[in-house]
């Protein structure tokens, strides 16, 4: 699992090159986001359960052909199973916001998912809808914490579900 500086070093690293002037910028700004991308953690943290509760309760009231007879989350094992994934994605995107990195998201949960899923049946589409209204509640759940601009809470939620949505052709 890599962060945003071990990236950008082993990238300088692999070329043989010093930190530019494109280099030094970007480590400035990951280290100035740093106080933020704790504090959104932390928001996150807080109120994990209850955000991915209420991100499941939010997805199948928009689809609740998925928890009728014959519906993917139909049973309760089934239900639950959407919920735990839901909780494996939050906390991993909650990983990748603090180290401003997607890459522990394609090592430890996209290697190989869109073909799991298709393997067991599991719908990509609400999974991929799940996925984005847990983004927006915990955009709204950092923003009440205090930060200002939550553009960066995006960066890895939109990664898995653009990842997960990608169609080979």
């Amino acid at each position: 699992m890599r962060d945003a500086v071990t990236s950008l070093i082993k990238n300088y690293d692999l070329a043989g090159r010093y930190f530019d002037r494109n280099a030094i910028d970007s480590l400035k700004s990951y280290f100035d986001s740093g106080t933020v991308r704790v504090q959104a953690a932390a928001a996150i943290n807080s109120n994990a359960a209850a955000l991915v509760k209420q991100a499941g309760l939010k997805l199948y009231e928009e689809l609740p052909e998925l928890i009728r007879p014959g519906g993917n989350s139909y049973t309760t094992r089934r239900y639950a199973a959407c919920l735990r994934d839901l909780d494996y994605y939050l906390r991993y995107a909650t990983y990748a916001l603090v180290a401003g990195n997607t890459n522990v998201l394609d090592e430890r949960v996209l290697q190989g998912l869109r073909e799991t899923y298709n393997s067991l049946g599991v719908p990509i589409g609400p999974t991929v809808r799940g996925i984005q209204i847990l983004k927006d509640l915990i955009k709204e759940q950092v923003a009440a914490a205090g930060v200002v601009n939550t553009a960066f809470v995006d960066e890895p939620f939109d990664h898995i579900t653009r990842e997960l949505s990608e169609i080979d052709i």
